[in-house]
This record gives structure tokens, sequence and C-alpha cells, in this order.
């Protein structure tokens, strides 16, 4: 299997609190897609997207639109992403993405859970160097070599394409995300995505051992208690 099968899927939430943030997370998402274009669902096809995808992960539509009025300018936030790379315990290294309206406050957090791991921050690209940043989709389909022809006739060549029991998995370059999704769409128009995600995929992954698995643990579960913080993409095996 390919990096492509590692990606994180959004998953309905069992918990109140895990579903807040997840409500959260979109909302910030869909703000931000609004407010860089045009906050018009028809007129903004990333918006259009994260929309559908906060629909079917069950994001209430009423947290949809507030999060559009927003962007007209309801409602006195401005929220803007924030990305910080650090290194964990042993040669794990992570990149933290945020969605903030204070910085400062939200850099404070993620730098205190490092700190009490005894970790630090990293520069700008001092991690990131050694991950692909990619869009990845997979869904279930026995048309592979359509597809394949079909992205290749419309310039866009895959960095993955996987087949596995019917399972097909493809990785592009993110600028390419909505021209795969259009050629996939018009080849099976009720296309179900499995996966769905743009993210940042470690080029090589290690393996922690005891204190430093713990260490490394602790450090997530950290990370992902901080309200600000939407993905935290790192190379470690679990």
């Amino acid at each position: 299997m390919g990096r492509a099968y590692e990606v994180r899927k959004y998953s309905i939430q069992k918990t109140g609190a895990m579903k807040a943030k997840t409500y959260s997370t979109f909302a910030k998402e869909i703000y931000l897609a609004a407010k860089k274009g045009v906050p018009e669902l028809e007129s903004n096809i990333h918006l259009k997207r994260i929309v559908e995808k906060a629909k079917k992960n069950q994001v209430p539509n009423d947290i949809i639109n507030r999060a559009i009025d927003k962007a007209k300018g309801v409602g006195g936030e401005d929220y803007k992403e924030v990305i910080y790379e650090g290194f964990g315990p042993g040669a794990s290294t992570l990149i933290v993405k945020t969605l903030t309206d204070n910085v400062n406050r939200t850099v404070s957090f993620v730098r205190a859970a490092f700190n009490k791991v005894h970790k630090s921050l990293g520069v700008t690209n001092s991690v990131a160097f050694n991950y692909d940043h990619l869009a990845v989709v997979a869904f279930k389909s026995d048309k592979e070599e359509e597809i394949l022809l079909a992205l290749l006739d419309a310039g866009i060549e895959p960095v993955e394409f996987e087949n596995e029991d019917g399972l097909i998995t493809i990785s592009v370059k993110p600028a390419d995300s909505s021209n795969l999704k259009d050629v996939l769409e018009k080849i099976i128009p009720n296309i179900d995505y499995e996966i769905d995600e743009v993210g940042m995929y470690p080029k090589d992954k290690v393996t922690l051992e005891g204190e430093d698995l713990e260490l490394f643990n602790r450090l997530y579960n950290l990370l992902d208690e901080i309200e600000d913080v939407a993905e935290i993409y790192h190379n470690v095996n679990l």
C-alpha cells in the first residue's frame, strides 16, 4: 500500500466534545473558503466542495450558513490558517495545521504542548521538506482504465493511482484537486468518496518504542485537545 492509504478520514465523532471540535473546524474551513472567493456556493467551487464534505460529516446547516454569513461580514471574527512545524520524541516530526482568530493565543498553546514533552517547534520548512503536499481521494469503482485515461486526457498526472479490491485511491497535486473531481464526477455522477483529503504526507516514516512512543502519544493528544488545531500530520508508524 502507498501513502494514500494512510490518510486520515474525517469520521462521525462519538462524544459531544469531539463532535463540537469537528463542527468548529469545518465552520472555520468554510469561512476561509468563502472569504478567499465569492461567498456563494454556485460561484465558488472550493467552498461548494467543503460544504458537501461538511454535510457528509453531519455538520448542521445552521453552522454552515453562519460560517458563510461571517465571511460576508456578519460577525467580527477573522480566521486565518497558520501552520506550525515541530520535532517530537525520537526521530518523529509533526506538522500542525491551525485555524485561528488569535495567533498569539494559538502559538502559545502549541508551544506549551511541545514544552510539556521537552520538545520544540521548528522554523518554517524545517520539517515540511520531508513531506509531500497532496490531495487524495478514494472510492469504489470498476472503471480503473477509463478513469486513468480520462485523467491523462485532462492533463492530470496522478502522483499515485492504486486499485486494491475495487477501492481506487488517487493522489494528485492540490492544484489539480478540483479538476480531478470534475473528471471523476462525469464518469461516476453519484460518486461516494471514502477518502477526500488535502494534507501533508511524510516521505519516510519512523517507528517509536518505549518512552519515545509514550511521549509522542502524549504530545499528539495535547495538540489534539487545542480547539484551534484542525489537523496534525506526522511521520510515525502507529
